[in-house]
């Protein structure tokens, strides 16, 4: 198994700079940041750390012996936005660019790239599923054709009352898996999984590591913390509002060396890819670089 990290956390730096600093830090793989240039729509969004508009052959060499130099090997190209938006132009153009992401990864010779199913958050599971069923197979065809994988993070994406009531993500829960791949059930179909969305919904994450361990294809290494307080004042039917608090590993709920000794139980043998979401190492460089270092020692122990 590797240490990894995302790089959306690093929004000002350029590739190399950020490769530079992984490597430096003893990170062994990094995921990289691929949304079109331009304003995020959300906080650790936005970020492009590889252009795949602009991106040639020539410059995916460039890229792989810049990690080489370093290195590094990327574990997962990473863009998450919703293509099952309910405007349809929103939805055709973030699919579009998902596209590009996929080719930019054959290129690039990555094997995996990270995204979510997306969702209407004012329509119900059943119905985002039948719009599941009508956008998703000729994506996960066309990624197939070019030999790359689909990791879904199982984020909900309901943090603020802006995603209110139904989140913007669909692949949520293990009921919800389970269709997607009755539907989809190509083999280049599966998860990148994060335990924090499963101590947000009193999901067992030990059981999730055994029962997909088919379709855990990457894995996100961020924690979360419940505060009881909030809990107690907004309840769970809030859905989170109030009490649920991003951490990074060490910081929260999921015992790390229960999960990492599950996922080697089940044969997986990838990364664990911090994913850096913690607001108490935000604000400066500093701090998101010392989050991340002590995320990589809680880490570090498990991980060879």
């Amino acid at each position: 198994m590797k240490l990894g990290l995302f790089s959306a956390a690093f929004p000002q730096w350029s590739l190399e700079q950020f490769l530079a600093w992984s490597a430096e830090n003893g990170f062994e793989m990094v995921e990289i940041a691929c949304w079109p240039p331009g304003k995020a729509e959300r906080r650790y969004a936005g970020v492009t750390h590889i252009d795949v508009t602009n991106l040639t052959p020539a410059g995916a060499k460039e890229i792989q012996a810049m990690l080489k130099n370093y290195g590094l090997q990327i574990s997962s190209l990473g863009y998450y936005p919703n293509p099952l938006h309910p405007d349809p132009d929103h939805r055709q153009t973030v699919i579009e660019h998902l596209k590009k992401v996929i080719l930019a990864a054959e290129m690039l010779e990555v094997p995996i790239v990270g995204t979510f199913i997306g969702k209407d958050k004012n329509k119900t599971v059943p119905q985002n599923l039948e719009e599941y069923a009508k956008v998703w197979p000729p994506i996960v065809k066309f990624a197939r054709e070019h030999g790359i994988k689909i990791a879904i993070e199982n984020c909900p994406m309901i943090f603020t009352y802006d995603e209110w009531p139904g989140g913007n993500n669909l692949a949520s829960t293990p009921a919800i898996w389970r269709k997607m791949w009755e539907i989809i059930p190509d083999e280049n179909f599966g998860l990148n999984l994060d335990p924090s969305h499963l101590i947000l919904q009193m999901i067992d994450y030990i059981r999730v590591v055994h029962e997909f361990k088919d379709r855990i294809f990457h894995v996100h290494a961020k924690d979360l913390m419940i505060d009881r307080e909030g809990l107690y004042n907004h309840g769970v039917l809030s859905q989170g509002m109030g009490w649920q608090v991003p951490r990074l590993p060490g910081f929260g709920e999921v015992d790390w060396g229960k999960f990492i000794g599950a996922l080697y139980r089940v044969g997986y043998d990838y990364v664990l890819s911090i994913e850096h979401e913690d607001r108490a190492f935000e604000g400066t460089e500093d701090l998101v670089k010392r989050g991340f270092l002590i995320a990589r020692d809680v880490l570090r122990p498990y991980v060879h």
